[in-house]
């Protein structure tokens, strides 16, 4: 009997923006969704991030950015995976981003965003939905 390994995740705050609440309340639901999750921290740069979703041999990455810089951090977080051959990384991003940039972070190749208010629910089941690992630990 083969078992899948849980889809993990990697949540990550990049920049210099401190408030860590929203990224802390997400990791905790993913984890007790039965998601394997790794919270970096706050205060990471994209070679931070990147490598360390290398490392974790993550299959999503969420990002959590309140500080307004994510048109400047996530273009080179992309480009920073991409250099790590890590094209099929799942990627989304929460926080405050204002409605006229999803477009353009739908381009850089973020499937999800989410915005202030929204449920833990929500993306627990984006989550299941838009993941690469289908019917492993944390999928209905």
């Amino acid at each position: 009997m083969t078992t899948e390994r849980k889809l993990k995740i990697v949540i990550a705050k990049p920049g210099l923006d401190g408030h860590d609440r929203g990224a802390k309340v997400v990791a905790r639901a993913l984890r007790d969704a039965g998601f394997e999750v790794v919270y970096t921290g706050i205060r990471q740069t994209p070679e931070m991030i990147a490598e360390t979703a290398l490392q974790e041999d993550a299959d999503v990455i969420g990002l959590s950015i309140l500080s307004g810089a994510h048109l400047e951090l996530f273009p080179r977080i992309v480009s920073e995976l991409k250099s790590r051959k890590m094209d099929d990384v799942i990627l989304f991003a929460g926080g405050i981003i204002p409605q006229e940039d999803i477009a353009e972070l739908e381009k850089m190749g973020f499937k999800g965003i989410f915005g202030p208010g929204s449920s833990t629910l929500d993306i627990i089941e984006w989550v299941r939905n838009n993941a690469p690992a289908k019917g492993a630990a944390g999928s209905s």
